[in-house]
């Protein structure tokens, strides 16, 4: 092995350099989803507390080298918004988040067309044009992969708050029928889902930090809506924000909308357990079908084969 290495065998030469690009992006994965960490930014600041300024994290020195070329690699518009709200579901709120996610996207892109530039040094025998169309596959490629990660993340983060939500839903309405007001109701619904859902809690406790300060219910339960971007979530919000609008009871309101909560996750339920034919379909017969057609035919077939090859 070591001989090939020495001697620069192309194909011992194209692993070593693959195993040294997995290894590469998956310490550059690893960084980004630590510095990216909602919760780590907060403990930054927590662990900091008067002793000034947190350190500055990879998010915010990604976003200060965008900086200066900011207007000619950043979106204007409709798509920019879109991108920040992706961020936002996905638990990135900073200021500087839509910045450093398109300065990833092109220090990525760069540096799959580097690597790939480098190992074409052991590739002499490639055309230009095969060199250049690699290239440009390679620079596509960095510039999509961020997506279709940013994609993922959102999905995920909503599945989670997707699953929480039905116990805090569950536990607003005992705690309003105990007497609680709405602040002090989802507080305590955000302590009590800290650890089995925490993602959902940080959210409520965002919510009666805001009314706490000051700001409207309405629109610090509109912000709740905003930020998940769910249509469960959305459905709640604008129930609480009608009956604080008309002073009907809460209460009776919250029980209303959790029967019917109910009600539509069963039909959700009903309508994927509907699905499961439809969905088997293709793994009986690509799997199962052929397999069972051997078992059964095959020892006919055999016989039929030496019964004709005899005669």
């Amino acid at each position: 092995m070591l001989d090939n290495v020495l001697n620069g065998d192309p194909m011992v030469v194209m692993i070593l350099a693959a195993v040294a690009a997995l290894v590469f992006f998956w310490g550059l994965a690893s960084m980004f989803g630590y510095s990216f960490n909602p919760g780590r930014r907060r403990l930054q600041q927590i662990s900091a507390g008067g002793e000034g300024r947190p350190s500055t994290t990879l998010g915010e020195h990604m976003a200060e080298f965008v900086q200066p070329i900011e207007r000619f690699v950043l979106p204007k518009g409709a798509e920019r918004d879109k991108t920040q709200e992706q961020l936002q579901f996905a638990g990135f709120r900073s200021s500087w988040a839509v910045s450093a996610y398109y300065a990833g996207k092109l220090l990525l892109a760069v540096v799959l067309v580097l690597i790939w530039l480098g190992a074409t040094h052991f590739l002499p025998s490639l055309s230009t044009g095969r060199v250049v169309f690699v290239a440009l596959a390679a620079f596509g490629l960095g510039m999509l992969a961020p997506g279709i990660w940013l994609d993922r993340k959102v999905k995920k983060r909503h599945q989670l708050l997707r699953n929480g939500f039905p116990d805090a839903l569950d536990l607003l309405t005992v705690c309003v029928e105990a007497g609680l007001g709405l602040t002090q109701a989802l507080q305590r619904v955000s302590e009590e889902l800290s650890v089995s859902h925490p993602e959902l809690a940080a959210e409520i406790a965002l919510v009666t930090a805001q009314m706490r300060a000051g700001v409207d219910r309405e629109l610090a339960l509109k912000g709740l809506a905003t930020r998940t971007g769910l249509d469960d979530v959305r459905g709640l919000v604008s129930l609480l924000a009608q009956t604080l609008r008309f002073g009907t009871g809460i209460s009776d309101a919250l029980r209303v909308y959790s029967e019917d909560f109910r009600d539509r996750r069963m039909q959700r339920a009903e309508e994927a357990a509907a699905k499961i034919g439809t969905k088997l379909l293709f793994p009986l017969v690509i799997c199962l079908f052929p397999s069972f057609f051997v078992v059964a035919v095959g020892p006919a077939a055999i016989k039929l084969t030496e019964a004709f090859g005899a005669k």
